[in-house]
């Protein structure tokens, strides 16, 4: 083992700066998350000029040094950009010129022709093939009915990441520059050199952290989070992958050149899309600093810490690189919802019950709301309760046991599984929705979160004509909407049908009516800020979810009694 002396100074997680910003904090009216944002970028802009100094002061080799990074930054750095340009524009220059087939073909009930869904297709295919950058941008985009056709949208939400892991070698040798030259064998008594999920920016492996690192660093930083726990145990290890920064930024530049250009054509400035490339930017680099999602999580579980039915992964470690996190095991939202015929209704109710009560604890009450969330980020386990319902008297062995005889073969069929949840319902087990993967959130700034509260307002008074106005007066660019009164007029029109159904006991589709609603302002020009938008979708993604599980879910009801009575199950 390396008898090296672990330097806390250069290893604690979040840094100096980072360590600074406190979620209480509201600097110039800046978020937590753009503090965050902002910290890490000065950070690295430092780090990079503090080693440029050093090594050009060296006394023989610093003037070699020093024409080799000015023939790195203004010659091998613009020609690998220009070519990455020629190689995307062969990719997309086919796409740009099949452009016109989207006017052909039959009309579908959203009054797209079948050829403008074919070169969705062709822009979905163009994506994946051109990398992560792209794939990424494309998620993102999918997002955004306020800007893009729901059909092209649809398309685009099929995207998923085709990356390929990096090299267990390249990851020893970033572990290595991470921490200070400790290697992999120093940091871990065991890591399964394969592993078990890849992405865009980073891959994960299993590991169990070695009793010294404990010891060391992680119990002192966790004082009351209980640090030993993460030792014999096997926790996440999240590397980034090698270059990912260098080839993101050199895609971002790109993206950038694209945006002004579009946006100096007549009619396109409405789009303002120079500044929502800025803001896909901003959403990259928070996701190329582990410390933020570290941090995130820390956020999290001081919100949730009362709460017996949500749970986040505890981040023992975090570098700008490296995630350590707490492993959490359990059934995995995509499996709950194919267990369609679960007899015991009154555990799938709960389960949706969790999940929409904690979203609008995130919204409503914390301002701090986890900006992607799909299925593939909740994972279900199951704790033994008290009879009262109060306390979990299950411990963290016992529950991790549980779970791992679950996702044995034996309980590969659904009814099989089925029958084993009932049986531990009757045995007072109860379900506890686990929340991973928080490196991008949705906060609203103090004025954006005045606009939402007043919109919302407006809507849970079904005053729609004056929500109509609200969208107009406090969007990014109130000049560029078009046809103003007939768009308040189709809010007011739209609200008054909720108020109608509501009236009649009648089931709302929260998501129908935001589909609607971003119909309207994608054909009237009016901007929404992108929070808003990033709200709005995870609402639709949560009442889909909630939907499936208690078919009888009115997340509408839910929203207006949340704002005036509060959150009733965490």
């Amino acid at each position: 083992m390396n008898d090296n002396k672990m330097d806390q100074n250069n290893l604690e997680w979040g840094t100096q700066n980072l360590n600074n910003i406190n979620a209480d904090d509201n600097n110039d009216g800046d978020t937590f998350e753009m503090e965050l944002y902002n910290a890490s970028n000065r950070e690295y802009e430092q780090e990079i000029k503090a080693k440029r100094e050093k090594e050009v002061s060296r006394k023989y080799v610093g003037i070699l040094l020093r024409i080799r990074y000015l023939i790195q930054d203004y010659i091998l750095e613009p020609l690998i950009t220009l070519s990455r340009l020629c190689e995307l524009t062969i990719l997309f220059f086919p796409v740009i010129l099949s452009y016109p087939i989207v006017f052909f073909g039959h009309r579908n009930r959203k009054g797209e022709h079948a050829g403008a869904l074919r070169w969705y297709k062709f822009v979905r295919i163009a994506a994946e093939t051109a990398g992560a950058s792209f794939i990424k941008l494309g998620q993102w985009a999918a997002s955004r009915t306020d800007i893009f056709s729901s059909g092209l949208c649809n398309e685009l939400s099929k995207l998923h990441s085709n990356a390929r892991s990096h090299s267990f070698a390249a990851t020893k040798k970033l572990i290595k520059q991470e921490f200070n030259g400790m290697t992999v064998d120093d940091l871990f008594d065991e890591i399964y050199p394969i592993p078990i999920g890849t992405g865009a920016i980073a891959q994960v492996y299993l590991a169990k952290v070695s009793s010294r690192f404990v010891t060391d660093y992680i119990r002192p930083m966790h004082i009351g989070e209980q640090g030993e726990g993460a030792h014999d145990k096997f926790v996440a290890v999240k590397v980034e992958h090698p270059g990912a920064r260098m080839s993101i930024e050199r895609d971002l530049k790109i993206m950038k050149f694209f945006a002004n250009f579009i946006n100096c054509l007549p009619t396109m400035e409405w789009l303002s899309l120079p500044q929502e490339v800025d803001q896909f930017a901003m959403m990259m680099r928070l996701q190329l600093d582990m410390r933020i999602e570290a941090k995130n999580l820390e956020r999290f579980r001081k919100n949730f810490k009362k709460s017996l039915d949500v749970k986040f992964p505890v981040p023992w470690f975090s570098s700008r690189r490296v995630l350590i996190e707490e492993r959490v095991q359990g059934i995995g939202m995509s499996r709950v919802l194919e267990l369609k015929r679960l007899n015991n209704k009154h555990m799938s109710k709960q389960v949706s019950d969790v999940i929409v009560d904690s979203f609008l604890k995130m919204l409503i009450l914390d301002n701090f709301v986890h900006a992607d969330l799909h299925a593939g980020n909740m994972i279900i386990r199951f704790v033994r309760m008290s009879s009262n319902g109060k306390k979990i008297l299950s411990n963290e062995e016992e529950t991790d046991q549980l779970m791992s005889e679950l996702s044995q073969n034996k309980y590969e069929e659904n009814a099989t599984l089925e029958k084993k949840l009932e049986e531990m319902y009757e045995e007072n087990y109860r379900p506890q929705v686990c929340f991973i993967d928080t490196g991008l959130i949705t906060e609203l700034n103090d004025r954006n979160r005045y606009n939402f509260l007043s919109l919302f307002n407006a809507l849970s008074q079904f005053d729609g004509y004056r929500a109509g106005e609200l969208m107009i007066e406090r969007s990014k660019t109130p000049e560029t909407a078009i046809n103003t009164e007939l768009f308040k007029y189709k809010v007011e029109k739209l609200v008054d049908q909720v108020r109608k159904r509501t009236f009649t006991l009648g089931s709302i589709s929260i998501g129908d009516i935001l589909e609607q609603m971003l119909s309207m302002v994608r054909l009237h020009h009016v901007r929404m800020e992108g929070d808003f938008v990033t709200v709005i979708v995870a609402i639709l993604l949560l009442e889909g979810i909630g939907r499936q599980l208690d078919p009888d879910l009115d997340l509408f009801a839910r929203c207006v009694f949340a704002w005036y009575f509060g959150v009733p199950t965490v």
